[in-house]
């Protein structure tokens, strides 16, 4: 499940932020435009990636003016505007100071912010990043204005749809992964529309920013794979060049996204560069049960009920849940609109106990909640969890219907010959998770 998103002023925009985590340094990430930061969280390899960068510090996203959930309303793009926006964004996070990590036209904004903010950006990491977007006579690499528009009539002609030859230029080690095509392309739709897409396109087309790289002073890391077919390995050559003292580091792999292929090695790039320690490529994983609770229909009997019984119904749910875990010996985890996330440690047999225990509770007052669970490795950043086995969990919990507990196939394999009763499911395509799952329903 993303994380919540909130939105802040800049101007007459709003514009929409996450913040990841509670404490550490503070990472701005600027991901280019193309992007929707509820959805950036769907690609179960950019969920890792992003949760392997929150591990270390607060993680910090917004949506670019223009696009995905901020004001869809742009009149023109500018690098200035867009830094404007990115400290508002850390004025409403709270942040002083953040190190900026940016990705292809991000690195635009990044620069300027390191240079002209310096009060702001405490470092600059730029991956696959530029500092112009247009050929000069001395930026001889960059697409010509031809180019750029031939490029930009294919680009707005496949707008949104599943393309396998952008991702075979995006990500060729993962050009045969269909839910990475369909996901880009959904990212592309809720990114902007065509004629949007093409506004922003259209703007981009000589944004220069190389004056400002001389006045970069504070400490900048920039990395690059040279093999990828997007950007051109000379833009980060050219950052590295003319920037005071920065570091260069060159990885393997072709593809440009970062979250694909050896991700880790970025990861742990970035996270020596900005604490001084190197991660070693893994978090730290334990075997849990998760269990996701949500109440069924909770806008309409907000509703029915007005809003000072539904307060008091929520607080007498809270404290039946919180109850039944610390009987059952689970871990609330966190609360995620009006239902918890909660793990437990061993054999699910607890957590079946605790799942129906909560649905009757529930029922007890007069409300239905849906249960959903697995069990998997998880990955612990902090006092939360990631990876794909919460990722399952929550996908299982939407399939689940009023007062049922629906769980995996993990669980009822593990538990198998026990004391519980399983009606079987069948087998279901989980959003964003490879293959069929087999799921079952935990008797009563």
């Amino acid at each position: 499940m993303a994380p919540l998103t909130r939105y802040t002023r800049s101007g007459e925009a709003s514009i929409a932020y996450q913040v990841v985590g509670e404490e550490g340094l503070d990472l701005l990430f600027m991901t280019g435009w193309i992007a929707q930061i509820e959805h950036l969280w769907e690609a179960p390899a950019n969920r890792r990636f992003l949760e392997r960068l929150a591990s270390f510090g607060r993680l910090i996203l917004f949506d670019s003016r223009g696009t995905g959930l901020s004001d869809r309303v742009l009149d023109a793009y500018t690098v200035e505007q867009e830094a404007q926006d990115a400290i508002a964004v850390l004025d409403a996070a709270g942040s002083e100071r953040a190190a900026v990590f940016t990705y292809a036209h991000g690195g635009l904004v990044g620069a300027y912010l390191a240079a002209e903010h310096p009060e702001r950006v405490g470092a600059l990491v730029m991956y696959a990043s530029m500092a112009r977007t247009a050929w000069a006579p001395d930026y001889g690499w960059a697409m010509r204005s031809e180019e750029r528009g031939e490029l930009l009539e294919r680009t707005i002609a496949m707008w949104g749809q599943a393309n396998t030859e952008a991702m075979a230029a995006w990500a060729p080690s993962m050009v045969e992964d269909a839910s990475l095509v369909a996901w880009f392309a959904r990212l592309q739709r809720l990114a902007a529309s065509p004629n949007e897409a093409r506004v922003i396109l259209d703007a981009m087309v000589d944004l220069d920013v190389r004056e400002v790289l001389p006045r970069i002073r504070v400490p900048t890391l920039v990395m690059h794979r040279p093999e990828e077919l997007v950007w051109d390995v000379r833009h980060s050559r050219y950052l590295a060049e003319h920037i005071p003292g920065s570091r260069y580091v060159e990885l393997q792999g072709s593809d440009s996204f970062p979250f694909v292929g050896d991700s880790d090695t970025i990861i742990e790039e970035v996270e020596e560069f900005l604490t001084g320690v190197r991660g070693g490529g893994e978090m730290v994983r334990a075997l849990l049960t998760v269990m996701f609770t949500d109440i069924v229909n909770a806008t309409a009997s907000a509703a029915e009920l007005g809003d000072r019984r539904w307060r008091d119904l929520l607080a007498r749910h809270d404290e039946d849940v919180r109850e039944e875990l610390a009987r059952f010996g689970g871990r609330e985890v966190k609360t995620v609109g009006d239902g918890f996330v909660a793990t437990f440690d061993g054999p699910p047999s607890h957590a079946l106990r605790c799942a129906l225990a909560i649905t009757e509770a529930a029922r007890a007052i007069g409300i239905e909640v849906r249960v959903g669970m697995h069990t998997g490795e998880c990955e612990l950043i902090g006092e939360d969890v990631g990876g794909m086995a919460v990722h399952i969990a929550a996908r299982v919990s939407t399939l689940a219907g009023p007062g049922e507990v629906l769980v995996s196939g993990t669980v009822f394999g593990t538990v198998v010959g026990g004391p519980f009763s399983f009606t079987d499911r069948g087998f279901h395509e989980l959003k964003g998770v490879p293959g069929r799952w087999p799921l079952f329903s935990l008797g009563r």
